[in-house]
């Protein structure tokens, strides 16, 4: 979509630089900033963690192939380096700089990418979306 750009925010460097700068070079050619203090992911976020939904031990198992045969149909490497449990999202701000839509990471699970595209349309003024902060 045009009119937009585009920006990553980790929270560390220093633990997976590799895996960094592969993400950046194959999936995410764009800026990235590190968020010194976590702030951002502490406003936007609230430093969500991720957590356990089940102790069921099959259900667990499930879930785990289930993302990795995603992962393998994306071509896409995981990895367990870092601090893996602060969840992230993706926020879509208006042109005065608030943000306007809200997607807080639902580790195993797609990205809505028809509300994200709703929700950039709405901000451009060529659609709505429910999903409005």
């Amino acid at each position: 979509m045009k009119g937009f750009e585009m920006f990553g925010v980790v929270k560390e460097i220093g633990v997976d630089d590799e895996g960094l700068t592969e993400f950046y070079k194959n999936s995410f050619p764009f800026p990235l900033y590190k968020d010194d203090g976590l702030v951002f992911y502490n406003e936007f976020y609230g430093m969500r963690k991720l957590k356990l939904t089940t102790w069921n031990p099959l259900r667990l198992y499930r879930g785990f192939k289930e993302m990795n045969a995603r992962l393998k149909e994306k071509n896409l490497e995981g990895n367990l380096t870092g601090e893996g449990l602060v969840q992230g999202g993706i926020i879509i701000f208006g042109k005065d700089g608030k943000a306007k839509y809200a997607y807080e990471e639902e580790t195993g699970k797609e990205v809505p990418m028809d509300d994200i595209v709703a929700a950039l349309k709405a901000v451009s003024g060529k659609g709505s979306t429910s999903g409005e902060l």
